[in-house]
């Protein structure tokens, strides 16, 4: 590994207190000469990289094979942190939120759908990196007093909780454009650039429209409940799982928005999208605060429309089979390049947390 040039954060993080009595995540960093250089490493330390990936596979709850390109993305996303000038309590607040573990769902998913699209790893790692920070800034905005106000997050207080709503309304706000601003740095074609940033907007925008529905309302009263549902579900998760895969497809193909493979990674997108959100709904009614690492039995009390609430457990459980199944056929023709799909689909069905 190139230990010279990029940060090493082969050893995790460990939880603490910042200057100001705040909590914080460390990550174990090495200094860095700027952004121009974060991505030319990774075809030379991509199997090193691998090699550190025990610590992503546990994180993920895949098999290593599937999650071991996390590791490319954790070191990418360090990197180019400590490349910005930002002030230290920003970067404190901003390492809590991003560096904390979590599924990595969306990283992973724009990596394979790179692989089953015919690229490599490495040309998906900025796009991987984006969404992960985009995914960070919905999830410190989601917690807010103003929305579903929840103090807890993967078992440990939530941004607000920890930093204050002020910084914590900021760390959403600046992760946000850094996400833009890493695809600006380190995707040096210009049509490539522009097209992966027009992916993330589009599913980003989709996400906040997801969440409104989600929060305050603005359905067509007409509208039956379980269209609601489904709109709201494919908007607030489905939409940037969706533009994960899509990420993935464009980094491999270039630019160009129409092609076999892109068509096949979006199919299968919309399926794992929407599934996960059913499986969360499930999550909510049938798992405990300390198993998620997150409060649960809070969506009927919030009077929000969830699958379970409206098609009961069992139908919620029956269109899970169905998602998982459409999920499979979408990515078939793309043979064995798109099996890691395959087995993340799988997981998600079945995931416990």
């Amino acid at each position: 590994m190139i230990r010279s040039r990029v940060c090493d954060i082969s050893g995790a993080h460990d939880t603490g207190r910042d200057g100001a009595g705040f909590l914080c995540r460390r990550a174990i960093l090495r200094p860095l000469a700027g952004p121009e250089i974060l991505f030319a490493m990774h075809s030379a330390s991509t199997s090193a990289a691998v090699e550190e990936a025990p610590a992503a596979s546990e994180r993920a709850g895949l098999p290593p094979d599937v999650s071991a390109p996390l590791a490319l993305v954790e070191r990418a996303i360090a990197s180019y942190l400590h490349s910005r000038a930002l002030p230290p309590n920003l970067l404190a607040a901003i390492e809590y939120a991003l560096l904390g573990g979590g599924k990595r769902l969306r990283p992973l998913l724009v990596l394979h759908s790179c692989r089953a699209a015919g690229g490599d790893f490495d040309r998906a790692v900025p796009a991987a990196a984006a969404v992960e920070m985009i995914h960070a800034f919905s999830l410190v905005h989601d917690d807010l007093p103003a929305l579903d106000n929840d103090d807890l997050r993967r078992g440990l207080p939530t941004v607000h909780k920890a930093h204050g709503e002020a910084m914590a309304i900021l760390v959403g706000d600046g992760l946000m454009s850094l996400a833009f601003q890493l695809l600006a740095h380190a995707v040096p074609d210009p049509a490539l650039s522009g097209a992966l940033m027009r992916e993330l907007a589009e599913g980003t925008t989709d996400m906040i429209s997801g969440q409104v529905l989600d929060t305050l309302g603005g359905f067509v009263p007409a509208e039956p409940p379980e269209q609601r549902l489904s709109r709201t579900h494919r908007l607030k998760t489905g939409a940037l799982i969706r533009a994960s895969c899509r990420l993935g497809a464009v980094s491999a193909l270039g630019s160009a928005r129409q092609s076999s493979p892109l068509s096949a990674v979006t199919a299968y997108g919309e399926a794992v999208g929407l599934m996960f959100q059913v499986v969360d709904d499930l999550l909510d009614v049938e798992q405990s605060t300390e198993h998620t690492g997150k409060r649960t039995a809070k969506d009927a009390g919030a009077g929000k429309l969830t699958y379970p609430a409206v098609l009961g457990a069992e139908r919620s459980r029956a269109e899970i089979e169905r998602l998982v199944t459409a999920a499979h056929e979408a990515i078939r023709p793309l043979g064995a390049p798109a099996g890691a799909l395959g087995a993340i689909a799988d997981y998600l069905a079945v995931r416990t947390r």
